[in-house]
């Protein structure tokens, strides 16, 4: 007589039979690739335990898609190594979209070396090969593992294993170590790799929706002093469909990339005399900047916020009193050495001292708080700044405006009491959303980020964290937006809210930080008197709004395509005329709509008309106003709008009153 065990499947109570794996229970279901046990990921392969909480997870679900990316780059590691045997392994997690995988090679790999390993990787997966998992001690991971060098030190063996790779969670970690098996019809193990799993039941659910994409270097550990390896990118999907589809969004992307259109539309520049990661903005770039920081102005003067201007650079005592240069002195600039005097035989007669180039604002707005004693009534305090900071970002990461190493942040810091608490995030959160859809961004979402609740790195009460992480979930909930909490992201003085947008291409960006922060008022020893004449401490809100200036400028470059609203546009509205005895007719066009504030040009040059029509439109100018012989006599102009439409004979105020009331109701 069999035993049966009981499980709760999807929330209902279950009873099988000892031994059932989560293939048999789930032999129905072709689109389950692995099961969720007591809220981990576990391979179909495995037997159920009693009294789990068990649900499957489809193909299509983002975990589904995480193991399926996985196994196809183990796959892919597999081809690699049977068409180059020399090769040693890195890692091979999966990432948004897709996966990567690090080898050891000879030479670089070659685009004719993808499409070779494309072609491998389909014959092991037309095989059917499966994935098998193995539980090993240390002693036979080590015998498994000695020809892979990389693979070794993620056991703790070579220099500098205590060091872990990024993304090197997918070969090691939690309570037991495993390697997995690709295995053969045969039931021979032909490749294997140390790794956490889980994979898909067969390698035939990859099916033929994948693609190797590119090749690039990456040093072992991101460590420039480490080994270079080559990474190759790959993806995958449940269908084909879903695979052309990811391929037209990724040409759409390259379409909208910012810095195609930042060259095209001449809006900024990377000059190398300036130096890597450092943007220069070219006048229409500085016109589109400007109206970003003159309108988030505005609307932060409104909502009670008060300008300040600090210093690029400061003395190393700030930044140590802060502690940066305890726990971020690797992403500071080097220090800069000032003030140090000699005589005429140079012996030092006053001792110099460092200097650094700010990395962040908060210090020197806790300066300005901390000038004179507060009083209770004056908080909340709301203090802004467009302050230029700057990190040591390394060379391989920078990209575009959206990894620089000097940027301008729109930062905010709030200074209030405990009972503020909760009533100032909310404000704050309903301000960004607010100011976010001045831009024409609709779709966001949240993210709150706990406490990890098993490490004892994170200072203050525990008081101080409920109350703070409730106060955030209450402004999340009540924001009606989806929101996520994200266990163990916090920082280690309190939680924050992230949020998140979708652009039009449906690609997710993070924008604006709330965090809370009882650390550096306590650092500074900041104070407020109370009502009751006690002296107490204010809590602090960290806010950036766009995050940076540059950031969000790349951002709204690609979700416009470059196609700004009117209101950003660098230039509104160009005058063309159907030949030139009508330049003098829609020059005074043009001066009208100037007087009024638009951004207005004439086009009077010797080019031929349609190819001041084309070049109008390669700009992406917002109206485009053409004057010709019937425009003339009846005073009016004819409109051509980006999308090739055109209004005829529209009376001139009449057309200067409707741009104008575009570009003030700022009309997307």
């Amino acid at each position: 007589m069999s035993e049966h065990i009981s499980i709760t499947l999807n929330g209902a109570p279950t009873t099988l039979e000892a031994g059932t794996t989560g293939t048999a229970l789930f032999a129905d279901s072709a689109s389950t690739v692995v099961m969720r046990v007591d809220g981990e990921l576990w391979d179909l392969a495995r037997q159920i335990p009693a009294d789990a909480e068990v649900q499957p997870v489809s193909i299509s679900e983002p975990e589904g898609l995480d193991v399926l990316r996985h196994s196809t780059a183990h796959v892919m590691a597999q081809a690699v190594q049977q068409l180059f045997p020399d090769a040693k392994l890195g890692i091979g997690p999966y990432i948004t979209d897709g996966f990567y995988f690090d080898f050891d090679v000879e030479s670089p790999f070659t685009p004719d070396d993808l499409k070779k390993i494309e072609k491998a990787m389909q014959k092991i997966i037309n095989q059917n090969q499966t994935f098998e998992r193995e539980v090993v001690d240390l002693q036979e991971a080590t015998r498994q593992m000695a020809d892979e060098p990389y693979k070794l030190e993620l056991l703790g063996h070579g220099q500098g294993a205590d060091s872990m790779a990024e993304g090197a969670g997918v070969e090691v970690g939690g309570d037991v170590i495993t390697v997995y098996h690709n295995v053969d019809r045969t039931g021979e193990r032909v490749w294997s790799d140390l790794c956490r799993g889980p994979h898909l039941p067969n390698a035939k659910l990859i099916t033929n929706a994948f693609a190797v994409m590119r090749a690039a270097g990456a040093y072992w550990r991101g460590q420039e002093s480490n080994p270079q390896l080559q990474r190759l990118y790959g993806t995958a999907w449940p269908t084909k469909d879903d695979l052309k589809a990811y391929k037209e969004r990724l040409a759409e992307a390259e379409r909208r990339d910012h810095r195609r259109l930042g060259k095209e539309l001449d809006l900024f520049s990377f000059p190398e005399e300036v130096g890597s990661g450092l943007s220069v903005w070219h006048p229409k770039g500085a016109v589109v900047r400007g109206e970003m920081e003159q309108h988030a102005r505005r609307r932060h003067l409104e909502a009670g916020y008060s300008y300040v201007y600090t210093p690029h650079i400061s003395k190393s005592d700030l930044f140590a009193t802060s502690g940066h240069l305890g726990t971020y002195a690797e992403d500071m600039w080097p220090p800069i050495h000032m003030d140090e005097e000699r005589d005429e035989q140079g012996q030092v007669t006053k001792q110099g001292q460092d200097y650094y180039l700010k990395p962040m604002n908060c210090p020197m707005h806790i300066l300005i708080y901390a000038e004179r004693g507060r009083s209770y009534r004056e908080l909340p305090m709301r203090l802004a700044e467009n302050g230029t900071v700057y990190r040591n970002e390394r060379s391989g990461t920078l990209h575009g405006l959206t990894r620089v190493r000097g940027f301008t942040q729109d930062d905010a810091h709030l200074f209030v009491r405990e009972d503020q608490l909760e009533e100032e995030i909310t404000k704050v959160v309903d301000f960004v959303l607010s100011l976010l859809r001045d831009f024409g961004l609709e779709d966001f979402e949240l993210e709150l980020s706990l406490r990890d609740e098993q490490q004892e790195k994170w200072i203050g009460s525990e008081q101080y964290w409920e109350s703070a992480t409730q106060a955030l979930r209450n402004v999340a909930v009540a924001s009606g937006l989806k929101y996520t909490e994200i266990p163990g992201e916090a920082a280690f003085y309190g939680p924050k809210i992230d949020l998140k947008i979708t652009d039009a291409i449906g690609r997710k960006w993070q924008l604006s930080t709330v965090q809370v922060d009882p650390n550096l008022p306590e650092r500074f020893d900041l104070e407020y008197t109370a009502a009751d004449g006690s002296r107490q401490r204010p809590i602090m809100i960290h806010r950036a709004l766009f995050g940076s200036i540059e950031r969000f400028a790349a951002i709204l470059v690609e979700h416009y395509a470059g196609a700004f609203p009117a209101w950003l546009a660098p230039v509104q509205v160009r005058g063309i005329p159907v030949a030139e005895p009508f330049n003098d007719y829609l020059a005074e066009v043009i001066e009208k709509l100037k007087r009024r504030g638009v951004r207005a040009e004439l086009e009077d040059g010797t080019d031929r008309f349609p190819k001041k029509i084309r070049t109008a439109s390669k700009e992406k100018i917002p109206f485009v106003l053409i004057a010709g012989g019937d425009d003339a006599e009846s005073d009016a102009v004819s409109f051509r709008f980006r999308d090739g439409s055109q209004e005829n004979q529209v009376p001139v105020d009449e057309a200067v009153e409707r741009i104008v009331r575009t570009i003030e109701d700022r009309e997307v």
